[in-house]
This record gives structure tokens, sequence and C-alpha cells, in this order.
């Protein structure tokens, strides 16, 4: 297995974890309280769940599509 698909697994499964932490934000109660207020999550959140899905899609292209 070269180098370049260990990293794409690692960014994969980085990018599963912080998605799973950014999901499991916006269930708490200040998100909660946030989001009525203002219609948005909290920018700590966002961060999360932006940064999961772009690790996500790096990692699944360099593991799985990249030759």
């Amino acid at each position: 297995m070269g180098s370049t698909k260990v990293i794409g697994l690692v960014l994969l499964v980085v990018g599963i974890a912080l998605l799973y932490f950014g999901y499991q934000s916006t269930q708490s109660a200040g998100d909660q309280i946030t989001e009525a207020f203002t219609g948005r999550f909290t920018d700590e959140t966002m961060w999360y769940l932006i940064g999961g899905a772009a690790a996500v899609v790096a990692g699944g292209f360099l593991a799985f599509v990249r030759k």
C-alpha cells in the first residue's frame, strides 16, 4: 500500500471523527439555543462540520480514486 493511500485513509478517519464531533455539538443545549435565536450554529460547530466534510472528501479521493 502506497503512502498516498495511507494518508487518504488517515484523512478519511479524521474526517469521520470531526463530523461525529460536529454532529454531537449540534445536539448540545448551547448550540440549540444559539441556533434558535440566530438561525445558525456556532462557529466552532461549523468548523467541525466543514473540516470533517473536507477531510472525508480529500481522504476518499486519495485513498480510492487516485492511482
